[in-house]
This record gives structure tokens, sequence and C-alpha cells, in this order.
């Protein structure tokens, strides 16, 4: 079967089952004759002493039965088997993109902090420490947090204020940032890194593009273990021309989007895009428990 069968080569499989079917009439004939009885065919009417046409086709046909009953099975453990390879494989790759998906956000990340760190060293800002300190707890959190699949939620969280901490550095108060959390996060847990980009597009996308008062709203809820993840950011003025990352974006969005196709089910999440009232609201609902 494996020669023939599964290289669709069905002729010659055919040809080799009827040679088989028939050496094996000759081994059944001659074994029953010589050493049951010279009856080779006891169930019909008469006696059958010679190798017939009726004894061949009667005794080829029951042979034909078991052929099947034990193709039928092969064919079910091979499937079966190559099945639960697939999945395996499938499996190895989801991980594996994942892991790259996760490594993406880190670069990007960092990036723009450096650039920050970089321009408070030049100025000789007294908050250089400061900066560097908390780029350090990130790091900590990247290299660890990031190779679990699944992390609290309270640390994710913890992620995010040092980040928007950085971030307020490179400007003035004309950046407006208000952070909201409510509902019970124990024992929620999140993909990790899953939602720093979203807050990192607000500040992208948003404050470094806008002129005249800046506004970033961030609100976090808990409830009946969904999270309920509603960032906001004012739309740059005095155009909207500006590549939003819900076209294309790069890692931002997108890379939210495919880790939530890969790491949850489609029941689990929900994802809102949308501009209402001079600003850009991304809404993530999130199975937590």
């Amino acid at each position: 079967m494996p020669k023939f069968i599964y290289t669709k080569k069905y002729v010659q499989y055919t040809a080799y089952i009827l040679l088989a079917l028939f050496i094996m009439l000759l081994f059944k004939y001659n074994l029953t004759y010589y050493l049951v009885s010279t009856d080779v065919m006891p169930e019909a009417p008469e006696a059958v002493n010679t190798l017939t046409v009726g004894y061949a086709i009667q005794t080829m046909i029951g042979e034909v039965y078991v052929i099947s009953f034990f193709t039928a099975i092969k064919l079910t453990i091979d499937w079966l088997r190559e099945s639960s390879k697939l999945h395996d494989l499938e499996k190895r790759q989801l991980k594996t993109e994942l892991r790259f998906l996760r490594s993406q956000v880190s670069p990007h990340f960092f990036f723009n902090t450096l650039n920050n760190i970089y321009s408070l060293t030049l100025e000789k800002s007294d908050q250089a420490p400061e900066v560097i300190l908390k780029l350090s707890e990130l790091m900590r959190y990247l290299l660890y947090a990031t190779k679990k699949q699944r992390q609290d939620l309270t640390s994710e969280i913890n992620c995010i204020k040092n980040y928007i901490d950085l971030e307020r550095i490179r400007f003035d108060d004309s950046l407006k940032i208000e952070m909201n959390i409510s509902g019970d996060l124990d024992n929620c847990k999140i993909a990790p890194m899953l939602l720093i980009p979203l807050v990192e597009n607000c500040f992208k996308h948003g404050a470094s593009k806008n002129i005249g008062e800046m506004k970033i709203d961030i609100d976090l809820q808990v409830i009946e273990g969904f999270m309920i993840f509603k960032v906001s950011n004012t739309i740059p003025n005095p155009h909207k021309e500006f590549d939003y990352p819900v076209k294309s974006g790069g890692i931002g969005l997108s890379n939210v989007k495919k880790r939530l196709e890969l790491g949850y089910a489609k029941n689990d999440y929900e994802l809102s895009i949308f501009d209402e009232n001079k600003m850009f609201n991304v809404i993530l609902k999130l199975k937590v428990i």
C-alpha cells in the first residue's frame, strides 16, 4: 500500500492484489486437498475434488472481504497518524510565529525609548538615570515575561505604566494622559506584550504627529472574566492624512491582530478600531480568566 496506493499507482496495486489472490488460491486448494480432505468445498451441494471456476471465485471473493477490511484499517491508522503529525507541525509553526511576532515588539519599542535617552543625555538632563532605570525594568519584563504563553495582567499593566512614564519625558504639558483601571485583576492572564503596541500607537500616530493640545485616554476594566481595554488619542491636526496603523501600520495593530488570531479562539476576543469626535479609538475585549 505505501508503495502503490500512496503513490497513486492503482493499476499496479490491483495487478499485484489479483496475483496474490491467485497464489493464495493455489495454496489453499492444495493444503486442503492433501492435508484435510479431497472435498475442498464441503459446504457445496456436491463434492468438489478439482480446482473449478466456482470454487476459485467463491474463495477469492471471501478473501477480498478480508483484504478490504484490513485495507480500511490501514488507511484509517495512517490517516490518523499523518493528521497527528500535521497538527503537531501546525502547533510548532504557531509557536514559532508567535515568538517572532513578540520579538517584533521589543526592537520597535526600544528604538523609540533609546531615542528618548539619547536626547536626555545630550541635554545632560537629571532625568536620564530615572529613565535608564525604568528601561531596565522593562527589559527585565521582556526578558522573562515574553517567554511565557500567558502573563499576569497586573505585570502587563505595570509595563504599560513604565512605558507611559518614559514617553511623558518627550512631551510638555500640552500632552494630557489619563489612565483608569477597574475590576478584579487577580488571576487574570494575558498574552505578554499584547497591550503595549496599542498604547505605543497612541504616541507614535497621535501625540508625536499632533499640533496643539494632545490627549490620550487609557481605560482598562475587568468584567465577568473579560478585559475591556480602550485606548484613544487625538487625531493629528490639521489634516487626517497620516498613515494610521489601521490601514497597514507595520508592527502596531497588525501585530496585535495576528497575535490574537494565533493565540486566542475567535469567541475569546473582539477588536474594534474607529475614530469618533476627533479621537482615534481602539477597543479590545479579551477573555482573561
